[in-house]
């Protein structure tokens, strides 16, 4: 990895990282079963490779961050699931949201802000939470682009895919 996102891990070691939705996603999917990864239509474009790096990245924090709505897109996202892996896979799901820091905005609180008729609710959320509070780890471009922009640390995980392809 570069040293540009080692220093990043470093100076975000006690603060915490944000997964955003996608993210997140790939880590409960490969949780479950990292077979499923190419499988699964919703992190498909993610490898196995992947899952393990993200694993790698996630231990170098003393927490994750995330908040109710990253975790209801989530929730919803892997509803696609073949219906024989879905009681399975939930229960996964439960247990790992036990691991997580979570952070309460309120809707209106965030619908109030510019960034929701730009971004929508979870984004706009993720804006306002970070600020300085964690680093995010996104693979939404404008998000990232829009985070780097603002002043705030993030990471776009296509970025990091990179360096497993050497």
């Amino acid at each position: 990895m570069s040293n540009y996102i080692i220093e990043l891990l470093q100076r975000y070691r006690g603060k915490g990282v944000l997964l955003d939705t996608n993210i997140l996603l790939l880590y409960f999917v490969g949780a479950f079963n990292p077979e499923e990864i190419p499988r699964f239509k919703r992190t498909k474009m993610f490898t196995v490779e992947d899952h393990d790096t993200l694993v790698r990245i996630l231990g170098y924090f003393e927490k994750i961050v995330t908040t109710p709505n990253i975790l209801t897109e989530v929730s919803n996202l892997s509803g696609q699931l073949a219906e024989r892996l879905k009681g399975d896979y939930f229960e996964t799901f439960a247990s790992g949201m036990t691991l997580f820091d979570e952070h309460y905005l309120s809707s209106a609180n965030i619908s109030a802000m510019q960034e929701f008729r730009r971004f929508g609710l979870t984004d706009a959320g993720i804006i306002h939470l970070v600020r300085g509070n964690c680093l995010v780890i996104t693979d939404d471009f404008r998000l990232s682009q829009y985070l780097q922009k603002e002043g705030v640390d993030v990471l776009n995980f296509n970025h990091i895919r990179v360096f497993n392809w050497k």
